[in-house]
């Protein structure tokens, strides 16, 4: 198991670069591929980590509003600042995380949630990511947890953002049969981040690259 939670590929390369692993962990021998994965959104501050429910309302008008499985559950420890836009960076890349989820439990590789916060390389490379889930007639099922926050923001209106994900309960869930994949916990099992963005005219921080790398020693505990 590698990456943002289950995988079903053992990595997914977008561009030079941006790239994209799947993982989670699961224990049929019915596995799709060797090796899953699963894709995905940080900062800094000291507040108490907190569950995230499965039903988002959008926070502005025009965002979608992401509604998840009971079976999928998120923690996101990445505490607000009090810096308005390094606040609005967490908030936008965690929906951009469910929205992600909901296209692959929708089995839709061009579903609408997702393509609200994806633009450029990262679109295409998380297009490409979840046609791998339908193709596998696969979906997810867990809890994932986020954290170890780090964002950057420019003056130009781009940022940087790098987080952390234990995907150490997170599993592929095979549709037809509805049996779960799972493995144990390894290094694999934590992911590490790195995402460009930039504010679109609308006030949305967009997602334009993403790289992920698993088994990252910053973030095992």
């Amino acid at each position: 198991m590698n990456r943002r939670r289950p995988t079903l590929l053992a990595a997914l390369t977008l561009t030079a670069t941006a790239a994209l692993t799947l993982s989670a962990c699961g224990s049929d021998d019915d596995s799709p591929a060797k090796g899953e994965d699963k894709i995905a959104g940080a900062d800094t501050g000291g507040t108490t980590p907190s569950a995230s429910p499965n039903s988002s309302e959008p926070s502005k008008a025009g965002r979608p509003k992401i509604e998840l499985p009971a079976d999928l559950s998120y923690t996101f420890e990445w505490p607000k600042s009090g810096d308005k836009d390094k606040d609005a960076i967490l908030e936008d890349t965690e929906q951009s995380i469910k929205a992600v989820d909901l296209a692959i439990v929708n089995q839709d590789a061009l579903d609408k949630a997702y393509l609200y916060y994806y633009e450029g390389e990262a679109a295409a490379g998380t297009q490409k990511f979840i046609q791998n889930y339908v193709d596998q007639k696969a979906g997810l099922t867990g809890s994932y947890r986020f954290y170890a926050p780090e964002v950057a923001v420019d003056e130009d209106g781009t940022a940087s953002f790098t987080y952390c994900e234990d995907q150490g309960k997170a599993y592929v869930k095979y549709l037809k049969t509805n049996k779960v994949r799972k493995t144990e916990v390894s290094a694999k099992s934590y992911v590490i981040y790195h995402t460009s963005l930039k504010k679109n005219d609308d006030g949305v921080w967009e997602i334009q690259k993403i790289a992920s790398e698993s088994g990252s020693a910053k973030c095992q505990p």
